[in-house]
């Protein structure tokens, strides 16, 4: 009798994940290639740019729960149709932005639709990919991001070299219409649902797969997930992952340019450069959690891998401080950045693991707190460089990664938030 035969559809759902990685980061980073243009066109000032970066981060803040939450109860087909629609639509408004207040009202509603996409991702994959595999296709998905994010200053300066920063913001808005059209046709929330999804693989997924375990509201609900331990060190945890990495999509262009002199064609290279070399770190620290916890068990896997990888985050950071060559200190931040990158399919893999079926609102809590950091982050640079100098805010990144690898020590993976 012929062995049953296996699809591979959870792949193409890998594939789909993995260009909404790419067109978030797209969409998301290319605001600050085009700031030099945005701002003398609008004669906005540097503070009043940064607070123009943080009215993304705050909406993003504020709608992350419920957004993750509505997709816990409802399933991530209708719900990421709905953020990527959104948050395109916004893309292309951004042409329109005529002073400060309208580009602010803007980026404000840009983030209230982007709110809530990684724990979609993470609900998705949850649902459609079997334990083992999760931290390898955690680390795939966010090299795919961070690739295109690496690549948008380039992409970014090229179109509006041709057409203006206006037109940039029409033309990028584009692809997350047409993959929200595709998504919403193909995809299912459960594997169960799939047409094309063969009893061998369905078997494979559900055997790693949580089941559900209770109701998704009441007070006793928030109450379990907020004070619960791991809730609150997963947040501590991740607050400078995203400090860190707001850094590099609003202020980093600045930085080179007054702080090491680059040209413009240096800019293009270095300000892209850690999340080019995140890739790599992506792809090896997705590798890395799976490989630890198959050997030595769930807490090295996540905790272990997510602690060491902070401690080379924060020695880069201070490290770029102290390098006398601009090249050089521009390598050292790219490798800090990196390296706390190296952290990112652990940190999702745990938030699988303590999460089960209410995974998306475990992940929308910690990314929350992400954007706490990438709300203060604009403000707090802007705030340090005209207070000390460029190196200050390099200082405060590198002892919140610091922060953050003690933080890892007090998360236990085993332990999930709602038995």
């Amino acid at each position: 009798m012929p062995a049953p035969t296996s699809s591979r559809v959870r792949y193409r759902v890998v594939g789909f994940m993995l260009a909404l990685g790419a067109v978030t980061y797209l969409d998301r980073a290319c605001i600050a290639a085009l700031s030099p243009d945005i701002r003398r066109d609008l004669g906005l000032s540097k503070d009043e740019m940064s607070w123009v970066f943080s009215a993304f981060a705050v909406a993003y803040a504020a709608f992350e729960i419920p957004t993750a939450w509505w997709a816990d109860r409802v399933g991530t087909r209708w719900v990421l149709t709905r953020i990527v629609m959104w948050w395109s639509a916004f893309t292309m408004a951004t042409a329109a932005a005529w002073n400060l207040a309208s580009l602010t009202v803007i980026r404000f509603l840009f983030g209230a639709g982007e709110a809530g996409a990684w724990p979609n991702v993470a609900r998705t994959f949850s649902r459609w990919i079997p334990r083992a595999e999760r931290g390898r296709v955690q680390g795939v998905f966010f090299a795919a991001a961070h690739g295109v994010g690496g690549l948008t200053p380039l992409i970014a300066l090229a179109v509006a070299g041709a057409c203006g920063w206006r037109w940039t913001f029409v033309i990028l808005g584009i692809p997350g219409i047409l993959w929200a059209i595709a998504w919403h046709r193909w995809f299912r929330d459960d594997p169960e649902q799939h047409p094309a999804v063969q009893p061998a693989e369905l078997a494979m997924i559900v055997a790693g797969r949580d089941p559900s375990t209770g109701h998704h509201g009441g007070w006793a609900y928030w109450r379990q997930l907020l004070k619960h331990r791991n809730t609150l060190f997963l947040c501590l945890m991740y607050f400078p992952n995203s400090f860190g990495f707001y850094f590099c999509i609003t202020w980093l262009p600045e930085y080179l340019r007054e702080q090491h002199g680059f040209d413009s064609m240096r800019l293009g290279f270095f300000a892209g450069l850690p999340l080019i070399l995140s890739i790599v770190a992506d792809l090896l620290g997705g590798v890395a959690t799976d490989v630890m916890t198959r050997r030595f068990g769930l807490r090295i896997g996540r905790a272990g891998v997510g602690a060491v990888s902070y401690l080379v985050a924060g020695a880069g950071m201070f490290l770029a401080t102290l390098a006398t060559q601009p090249e050089l200190a521009a390598w050292c931040l790219a490798i800090a950045v990196a390296a706390s990158m190296f952290t990112l399919g652990a940190s999702w893999g745990a938030v699988i693991d303590v999460g089960g079926s209410h995974t998306g609102v475990v992940g929308a809590a910690m990314n929350t707190a992400g954007q706490i950091g990438s709300i203060a982050c604009p403000l707090l640079v802007v705030w340090l460089q005209k207070a000390y100098d460029w190196n200050a805010p390099l200082y405060l990144i590198g002892a919140l990664f610091w922060v953050g690898a003690a933080a890892w020590l007090f998360i236990n993976p085993r332990r999930k938030i709602f038995e």
